[in-house]
């Protein structure tokens, strides 16, 4: 099985619900976090294949 960035961004979405309901705090740095990362690959900085 082959795990790409289609897979991943369910499972990262899940576990960040998660930790969320968990921590509501983390909120405002899961987001972050997650658009930076967004950013990143949508700009080639972070090449994911």
């Amino acid at each position: 099985m082959v795990v790409g960035v289609a897979h991943i961004q369910p499972i990262v979405a899940l576990l960040a619900g998660i930790l969320i309901l968990i921590v509501p705090r983390l909120l405002n740095f899961i987001v972050a976090a997650y658009l930076i990362f967004i950013g990143l690959v949508g700009l080639n900085i972070l090449p994911i294949h």
